[in-house]
C-alpha cells in the first residue's frame, strides 16, 4: 500500500500481543461513530465511540459504546459502582487521555489506569471497530481481544439514541 500512514500506539500494541486487525482509514473530518459507519461501508452499530466519563472522584472512565446508541450515565454509574458520573468536556477529555476527541481509544491508553466498560452490545458482534487513538484510523478486531486486551468490563451502559431517524 502506497502512502501508509505510521503505526499507532494502539496497533504496536496489538500486534505486540499477536492480536489480529484490520485497519480502516477515513478523513480526519470525521468525527462522529456514525460518519465513521458511513466512511467505512459498515452498520453504526458496528462501529464503537469512546468516551471519558469523570466520577464524582477518582479516576475517569472509559466506555465504549456503539455510534448508533448513546452512553446511559445512569447505567454506567451503577455497572461501576459509582453513585453520579458526568461526561467529560472535550478539553477535559483531551486533557486527560493526551488524545483529540475522536481519535480517543481504550487501546492507546492501557497503562493510564483508566477502568474500561464496553456496551454489551458489542455482543451482536464477533468483531467491532474503535479508533486507534488517532482521527481518521480505525481498528476492527475480534469483541473478546478488545475485552482481554483492555481488560473491559462488559455491561449494559448504552440506550437508543434519541437523535437516530428511523
Amino acid at each position: 500500500m502506497p502512502d501508509k500512514p505510521e503505526k499507532t500506539n494502539a496497533m504496536r500494541l496489538l500486534e505486540t500481543r499477536g492480536i489480529p486487525y484490520t485497519t480502516h482509514y477515513y478523513s480526519a473530518e470525521i468525527h462522529s461513530a456514525e460518519e465513521v459507519a458511513n466512511a467505512v461501508g459498515l452498520p453504526a452499530g458496528q462501529v464503537f465511540k469512546t468516551l471519558v466519563v469523570m466520577p464524582e472522584k477518582g479516576r475517569p472512565l472509559l466506555a465504549i459504546v456503539p455510534g448508533n446508541r448513546e452512553l446511559d450515565l445512569k447505567k454506567l454509574a451503577q455497572a461501576a459502582n459509582e453513585k453520579k458520573l458526568r461526561m467529560a468536556t472535550q478539553r477535559e477529555a483531551e486533557s486527560l487521555t493526551g488524545l483529540l476527541v475522536g481519535g480517543i481509544s481504550a487501546l492507546a491508553l492501557l497503562n493510564k489506569g483508566f477502568p474500561v466498560y464496553l456496551d454489551a452490545q458489542a455482543n451482536d458482534y464477533e468483531q467491532i471497530l474503535v479508533s486507534a487513538g488517532q482521527r481518521g484510523i480505525n481498528l476492527q478486531l475480534a469483541v473478546e481481544d478488545l475485552v482481554k486486551v483492555a481488560r473491559a468490563r462488559v455491561a449494559d451502559i448504552s440506550r437508543l439514541s434519541s437523535t437516530v431517524e428511523s
